[in-house]
């Protein structure tokens, strides 16, 4: 009976060494389970709070429709030139954007009126014919229908005295009407055209001055006052 004492107490104390042993490893299990993941504590509304919050969507904005800008008037612009193939020659003026201008030969004549718009300009007869024209580098290049017939010109850019000349009065009961054409050349001389009518029929035509184009003229013992441009062209508007 001795000897089984110590047998019992070694055996006593390796259940007791194993008991604590499954305790050790049931208690690790739950000691993890308790202790809480640091990430799942942050309650959901605080987490939404952290996010940048979202812009509301803004409306497009429809695209601004350029306004219409009116083309641009002309304040002063003189052309004068040769038309090619009948030997005459054409004088276009303008004074902000309205334009009159004149064909002479010596022989035929025809006057026209119209408007400038941007770099053109379009002008129909008084009595008949067309005259269109492109403007640009100093110059009026374009067409003049009369008569059925159609010429091209380019008319460089003019100065005074250079340029277009016109007349009315009454002389001895009639209506007389006069226009001149200048041309300054390039060695200095003038060339000019012009042509006169009585109640619409041709008759002679003075000469102008040379010095003073707008100097008064005497027309069958009447009195006549030649205007250049800015004189007379509102009474053909």
């Amino acid at each position: 009976m001795s000897r089984l004492g110590p047998v019992i107490t070694l055996v006593a104390g390796a259940v007791l060494a194993a008991g604590l042993g499954v305790a050790s490893v049931n208690a690790t299990p739950a000691a993890n389970t308790a202790a809480p993941n640091v990430e799942n504590t942050v309650p959901d509304e605080e987490q939404t709070a952290e996010q940048p919050a979202e812009e509301p969507a803004q409306e497009a904005q429809p695209t601004p429709t350029p306004e219409r800008t009116e083309a641009k008037k002309i304040d002063k612009a003189d052309y004068g030139g040769r038309v090619t193939g009948n030997g005459g020659l054409i004088a276009i003026s303008i004074r902000n954007g309205k334009a009159v201008g004149y064909f002479c030969d010596g022989r035929a004549e025809a006057w026209f009126k119209g408007t400038q718009s941007g770099d053109s300009v379009s002008l129909t007869g008084v009595k008949t014919g067309k005259v269109t024209a492109d403007l640009g580098a100093g110059k009026a290049t374009g067409q003049l229908s009369l008569g059925g017939k159609k010429w091209s010109f380019v008319a460089q850019s003019v100065r005074k005295p250079s340029g277009l000349y016109r007349a009315t009065a009454l002389v001895r009961g009639a209506q007389y009407r006069a226009g001149w054409i200048r041309i300054k050349n390039p060695d200095g001389s003038y060339t000019s055209v012009g042509a006169a009518t009585s109640n619409d029929r041709l008759v002679p035509v003075p000469t102008l001055n040379p010095d003073q184009p707008t100097a008064p003229l005497t027309v069958d013992g009447t009195t006549v006052h030649p205007k250049d441009v800015d004189g007379f062209i509102e009474e053909m508007s």
